[in-house]
């Protein structure tokens, strides 16, 4: 029996699938916990509109994602920071704050966890740090740490 998947269902399938599943399988157990539904002709074409919209919607996030990944390239971002001697810094600076600098000196937002930190910034100067867009998708972003004097 051909069944569309209402939720994910363990070694079965995932959500909005058609799987093809044994008669009493789907009429004792998917169909009373709501799971599945049986396959009909509207259920298959809804499922492959759904399919459809779905890698429209991932090809239109990928190139934004490619279009912000040109913009960051070209960005520089300052950040101000107290310090001691010999050029460090006290503490480190975070991807947080490197976020929030982006934020409030371009307009850009991005999540924290986009920001990729090799090592920790502990000195003054500039540094180079990656900023994942997608899977496949990064970008440089130059940062300048400044003694607040």
């Amino acid at each position: 029996m051909k069944v569309v998947l209402l939720a994910d269902v363990k070694a079965q399938g995932k959500k909005g699938q058609l799987v093809d599943v044994s008669d009493g399988y789907a009429r004792n157990f998917l169909f009373p916990k709501k799971l599945a539904v049986e396959a009909t002709p509207d259920k298959i074409n809804a499922v492959k509109l759904s399919e459809a919209a779905a890698i429209r919607r991932a090809e239109i996030e990928l190139q934004e994602a490619k279009d912000l990944a040109a913009k960051i390239d070209t960005l520089s971002v300052s950040i101000n920071a107290k310090g001691g001697t010999g050029g460090r810094l006290f503490g480190a600076i975070t991807n947080k704050e490197i976020a929030e600098a982006l934020k409030e000196q371009h307009g850009i937002e991005l999540p924290k966890n986009k920001i990729v930190l090799d090592a920790s910034i502990k000195t003054f100067g500039g540094y180079e740090v990656k900023v994942k867009l997608g899977s496949e998708i990064s970008a440089k972003l130059k940062v300048t740490v400044k003694e607040i004097q």
